[in-house]
């Protein structure tokens, strides 16, 4: 199929305008995400269709707390990425192309995908995530415009690397963001990542001025960008460019795909913790179990309301509206 958001070049050559990589492309190569292939001077997409990974999820697992919180989603990925982190957790099908992938990715169409989502009567609508979605940007969008056309609700799970313009047509269909901001620090971005730190700064940017529901997550990896001093800036940054509400997930590492440094000590989340809590309102520890770490108190009394152990999800002292029963302090503009 034949890709959106590319122009040709002469000799056959096509340049790829999707992520900020812009990559030129000569005939019969593949651009670094692997999946977008330049036919004589045509740019296709690979991996229109072809699913990797697809099933129910809690929706807290994206991870999203404050987007119908206790719903489940039906989660589908394919393969690909147009970053290269050492420290990729998907690494089996984010670091592959579609001929190299180790299992066989399923041929699958929007109608389907819409037809196994609405089968489920709790869950909220369509996630696109497990590898980065935006090489599977055709896909996606194709798939988001039929699933708001039966009342489901869009979400994506990013890495953030997307040009403003591919992202201004997204968001005329997706409804939440869950978003990677893998570091504060450009060299961190070059090395470990091969992009770049800006970009997803602008797309942190545009899609709070689109007003979607976002949450970001940073995952914290010792020695590499978890100093004190940047993490501070960060949530800084956040709460003055995006809102002191931003739901932001501190996460812990562990050594996983080409990175083996130690795994995130639990003194240094709760560390990072004081520090955001500082700046923003809602802040919850990942991929760790610790007392209260995971629930979302209101701002205005300290009142909880909402408990969650895993993913068990139990609501306290929060009405119908999103409100805080005791102090009426609007928390949640998306509630079950």
């Amino acid at each position: 199929m034949e890709a959106l958001y590319y122009h040709k070049e002469s000799n056959n050559q096509v340049v790829c305008s999707l992520c900020p990589h812009n990559c030129r492309i000569s005939d019969s190569k593949a651009g670094i995400c692997k999946v977008r292939q330049n036919k004589s001077g045509v740019l296709t997409t690979k991996n229109y269709g072809r699913v990797s990974s697809i099933g129910f999820d809690p929706i807290e697992k994206k991870p999203l707390y404050h987007f119908y919180p206790g719903s489940e989603i039906l989660s589908i990925g394919s393969v690909g990425c147009n970053l290269q982190c050492q420290f990729c957790q998907n690494w089996q099908i984010s670091q592959t192309s579609v001929e190299d992938f180790k299992r066989r990715t399923e041929k699958i169409g929007s109608d389907e995908i819409i037809k196994i989502a609405r089968s489920k009567e709790r869950n909220s609508g369509i996630a696109y995530t497990y590898n980065e979605p935006t090489v599977f940007f055709e896909f996606m969008l194709d798939t988001a415009k039929k699933a708001k056309e039966n009342n489901l609700n869009n979400v994506v799970v990013t890495n953030g690397f997307i040009n403003q313009e591919p992202l201004n047509e997204l968001n005329n269909f997706i409804d939440a963001y869950s978003v990677d901001l893998k570091a504060f620090n450009e060299a961190f971005f070059i090395k470990y990542t091969k992009s770049g730190l800006e970009a997803v700064k602008n797309t942190l940017i545009n899609i709070a001025k689109a007003n979607k529901h976002l949450e970001i997550t940073n995952l914290v990896i010792p020695g590499l960008n978890d100093d004190k001093k940047e993490f501070r800036l960060m949530v800084k940054w956040i709460a003055e460019n995006i809102g002191n509400q931003t739901v932001l997930h501190i996460s812990k590492y562990y050594p996983t795909y080409k990175l083996k440094v130690e795994s995130t000590p639990i003194e240094k989340m709760l560390e990072l913790n004081r520090i955001a809590n500082e700046y923003l309102d809602y802040v919850f520890l990942g991929n760790v179990l610790l007392p209260e770490s995971n629930n979302t108190n209101c701002p205005g009394c300290g009142e909880l309301l909402i408990s969650r152990t895993g993913y068990v999800v139990r609501k306290h002292n929060v009405n119908s509206y999103g409100n805080c029963i005791n102090c009426d302090t609007h928390v949640f503009d998306y509630l079950n």
